[in-house]
């Protein structure tokens, strides 16, 4: 690399987090599994156009990374079950930001694609603060920074 790192040090956590996620592949995985868990099958129906191999390489990678928990549910032969791990969830919660940014960029939105299931309302993400239990204005942090 231009900088003489090598390609094993990630420079920040967004580096290290693309470097672990990979590619489009494993994050389609990971967003058809926020809904529960489904069978090598049917994720194949879900993302549509995947080459088997690609979606057996990942399945195998996101298990690797503790990102999702393949389970057996046949024996002979081996038939597997997948679903995502706490740390799968959180990454699948992180999708909402990119989904919400995607929709903006196309011009058909700006929400998650998530909706409220009691009123129907799109769904919007916003940063929390744990310990004032209270959502965060852009002007409240010096470490938002928006172009």
């Amino acid at each position: 690399m231009p900088d003489g790192r090598s390609d094993a040090e990630p420079i920040d956590d967004l580096d290290a987090a693309v470097r672990r996620i990979g590619d489009r592949w494993t994050l389609l995985v990971v967003d058809a599994l926020r809904g529960g868990p489904l069978r090598y099958g049917e994720l194949e129906s879900v993302l549509q156009g995947i080459a088997p191999t690609v979606l057996a390489r990942r399945l195998r990678d996101l298990e690797a990374d503790g990102l999702l928990l393949a389970t057996p549910y046949q024996s002979r032969p081996v038939r597997m079950s997948y679903d995502l791990t706490g740390a799968g969830r959180e990454l699948a919660g992180a999708l909402d930001l990119l989904r919400a940014w995607g929709s903006t960029q196309r011009g058909v939105g700006s929400g998650t694609g998530r909706h409220h299931d009691t009123c129907g309302s799109d769904l919007e993400v916003r940063l929390w603060c744990p310990t004032c239990e209270r959502v965060v204005g852009d002007g409240e942090s010096s470490d938002l920074h928006h172009l």
